[in-house]
């Protein structure tokens, strides 16, 4: 039930990608609950487990949040410069995506070291597979949405 409920909120906020960030920010918290519910489900954690993890990853998901913010800001410049993109509007945005990319490794790269303190390593890895599994699904929905470039010199 919660994957499809997950699912159900990935497509409504592909949808809204392009719409008021008031109404964006609404979508993304409730995602960011379901997140955690469907998390808290797969990890299937011990009282002794849950009060290392959830400081955790609650300081993780803070940081991926930021993360996740800036890469909408900049779906949004694409979104805003779509009609006439400039070579140099679409080096720059190739750039910020690609440096959002490696942000999020960098990230991922450091919680697996404070996952593993604070859990097995085989913990630590259906916690990554799991938060991994959710943003593939939320890329998905996204790609669907965005139109390719048509302009192209």
């Amino acid at each position: 039930m919660k994957k499809v409920t997950l699912t159900l909120l990935t497509y409504i906020f592909a949808a809204t990608v392009f719409a008021q960030n008031s109404y964006l920010e609404i979508v993304r918290s409730t995602i960011k609950t379901e997140k955690k519910a469907l998390i808290a489900e797969v990890m299937q954690l011990s009282d002794a487990e849950s009060s290392l993890f959830w400081p955790v990853y609650n300081e993780f998901e803070e940081k991926y949040y930021k993360l996740n913010s800036e890469y909408y800001t900049l779906i949004q410049e694409f979104a805003s410069n779509f009609e006439n993109m400039s070579a140099e509007k679409s080096t720059e945005i190739l750039l910020k995506a690609n440096k959002s990319h490696l942000d999020k490794a960098k990230l991922e790269k450091a919680y697996i070291k404070k996952m593993t303190k604070v859990l097995s390593p085989q913990k630590a890895l259906r916690f990554f597979q799991a938060s991994n599994k959710i943003s593939l699904m939320i890329d998905a929905a996204l790609a669907s949405e965005i139109p390719l470039l048509e302009s192209i010199e």
